[in-house]
């Protein structure tokens, strides 16, 4: 691993003319069938609820078996109690008695209201260098560019050392039922291979400023917060209503900002990333890095989405409800406060900080069963980051590569919890303009996925050699 210390220029040699990189499309068979096996399974709602997502395994699957696997290789479990399941498959390598690496994708999506995006959500479309659709850069545009890459190394006749086994979960986005089951039943993997974290950052003048490799996330939480009342009539308000109640806990909550931490592993990002990042955040970057209370700094990172999460622990508003009719006095309210964690706070801990802040007994705060739990940072093994580092360079020459916590939960929390090192790895290159991963009008680059799928080639090619 190289962290800082590159040269700037070594990044900068590889920017691309902006319209090249805008509106490349997949040019080799690989990428092509990246592509193709993109636009078939955003066109499946697999939301929560809906009973779609063993459909994507289905044309995971036929894709695989077509491409050379073999049938009884590649299985959907059925997760009980859920309308999910996990999806695995095996490409099988010489030594057998070696621990498998897992690549770890989801197949499920959040929900996309049609009525909201200027293009149906579940409709895919190519329009102006990007694929639109619901879950394309979250998580299906990195799960076709895996799969198109088992298929290509199978049909090359490529043979790696030890199993290498597709670990699709199926829930991710909500309760991570699916990703419960599929830990378990690969608790005996070597590492985990995640693509849903990490990868490569550009700036908005598609400049790669850095690839990241996930090393550790911060905890979710969902926190409930309730109050009931005996209610009444409208026309006779007394001293407390339940939603001027929940109204004043929640701007305390909207308000509040957790103190800035710095851990081993945001450090080591801050440090390798500034040398490339942009003029208006790489000093910052550096002076949080040497004293995470400098304030100017905070607030210059803090100022930008792609770096809030990373500087503290968040807990926002996300959900209201509240009242049973126009003319009565509010019976009950509740609300959800969705909680990032930074690394070394627990669930409870966090919890226990919100009842604080919002000083009402009569308003409870509990955490919910959300599918989260703590989960150990990995540690940065040599070999990963050196395959890590071929695949990335021979997309990139000279790209400063750096350890990363998330600020979003992911599969790895369920293998980390295991004893099981994962790491984010993701192919996809992206701006922070054309991130709109869970929000309207998502959308993948397409000039990602012909490098994206040599990424993932090389990635396994030099790691299980």
């Amino acid at each position: 691993m190289r962290l800082p210390g590159l040269a700037l220029s070594a990044a900068l040699a590889f920017a691309l003319p902006q319209a090249a990189i805008a509106q490349d499309m997949p040019t080799t068979p690989a990428g092509k069938e990246a592509l193709d096996i993109l636009k078939q399974i955003v066109a499946v709602p697999s939301v929560i609820g809906r009973g779609n997502v063993p459909k994507v395994a289905e044309i995971i699957k036929a894709r695989l078996v077509a491409g050379g696997f073999a049938p009884e290789d590649v299985t959907f479990t059925p997760v009980e109690g859920t309308d999910t399941g996990y999806l695995t498959a095996r490409y099988r390598g010489r030594d057998p008695k070696l621990k498998p690496v897992v690549i770890n994708p989801h197949m499920d999506v959040v929900e996309a209201n049609p009525a909201d995006w200027a293009r149906d959500p579940f409709t895919p479309v190519v329009e102006n260098g990007y694929l639109y659709g619901r879950g394309s850069a979250d998580d299906k545009g990195d799960l076709s560019m895996v799969v198109a890459a088992l298929i290509d190394l199978k049909r090359q006749g490529w043979v790696p050392s030890r199993d290498v086994i597709l670990g699709a979960s199926g829930d991710e986005e909500t309760l991570m039922r699916s990703t419960a089951k599929l830990a378990e039943a690969l608790r005996n993997a070597e590492l985990v291979l995640n693509a849903d974290g990490g990868g490569g950052e550009l700036a908005n003048d598609f400049t790669p400023i850095v690839y990241s490799v996930q090393a550790g996330e911060k905890t979710y939480a969902d926190l409930k917060l309730s109050i009931t009342d005996e209610g009444g009539h409208s026309s006779r308000p007394g001293k407390f209503n339940a939603i001027g109640a929940m109204a004043r806990a929640l701007a305390k909550i909207d308000a509040y900002k957790f103190p800035p931490q710095l851990s081993p592993l945001t450090k080591a990002y801050w440090q390798g990333a500034a040398p490339s990042a942009p003029a208006d955040v790489a000093p910052a970057m550096r002076a949080f890095a040497a004293n995470p209370a400098d304030q100017a700094a905070i607030d210059t990172l803090s100022s930008h989405p792609e770096y809030v999460g990373l500087v503290r622990t968040t807990c926002v508003p996300t959900m209201v409800q509240g009242g049973h009719a126009a003319n009565a006095l509010p019976q009950s309210v509740t609300a959800n406060v969705n909680c990032r964690i930074f690394p070394g706070t627990t669930r409870a801990e966090a919890r226990a900080i919100i009842q604080r802040l919002v000083d009402d007994d009569r308003v409870s705060v509990e955490l919910t069963d959300d599918g989260s739990l703590e989960a150990p940072e990995s540690p940065l093994r040599d070999d990963v980051m050196a395959a890590v580092a071929k695949a990335v360079h021979e997309r990139v020459p000279g790209l400063v590569i750096v350890p990363s916590m998330s600020a979003g939960a992911s599969d790895s929390m369920y293998f980390r919890a295991l004893g099981i090192p994962a790491y984010g790895v993701a192919a996809t290159f992206m701006r922070p303009d054309d991130d709109f991963s869970l929000g309207l009008d998502e959308r993948l680059p397409l000039a990602t996925i012909d490098p994206g799928v040599k990424q993932w080639e090389t990635l396994l090619r030099t790691l299980l050699k």
